[in-house]
């Protein structure tokens, strides 16, 4: 069967780029020549790639009101595997030095998989795990 569509990108809408751009660049790892100004900012890890766009620009730009969740958005997560427990912990540690808020702290599942949740700056939750002891 032929492929009709490649799911490439996720879309943050932000309330400040340059500090979600420093999350995910510091956090992750994650690069963008993004010029500091435009409103539309594309960020690669590998073949990931996320995209951020300001709340404010977008709703002018549709013509449209949002409302955004308050506090932390559980409606979806991004999820990052790392290569062993340990780095779960480290990468946990790394987050939260770089800005993130804590949701839950790295745990041990009864599924064999090591995880821990953070928040970035506009409380869109973040998913570290591994399955690798």
């Amino acid at each position: 069967m032929k492929e009709r569509f490649k799911f490439n990108t996720v879309g943050l809408f932000t309330r400040d780029n340059k500090a979600t751009v420093d999350f995910y660049t510091k956090t992750f790892g994650f690069t963008t020549d993004w010029d500091g100004i435009q409103p539309n900012v594309e960020m690669t890890l590998g073949d990931m790639r996320i995209i951020l766009f300001p709340r404010d620009a977008f709703e002018q730009m549709v013509s449209r009101k949002f409302q955004y969740p308050q506090g932390f958005n559980g409606t979806v997560e991004l999820a990052f595997d790392v290569p062993t427990f340990a780095d779960v912990d480290k990468a946990y540690q790394h987050a939260l030095t770089n800005g993130a808020a804590s949701v839950l702290p790295p745990t041990t599942e009864p599924w064999g998989q090591r995880t821990c949740y953070v928040a970035d700056p506009d409380g869109n939750l973040i998913e570290i795990g591994s399955f690798t002891k």
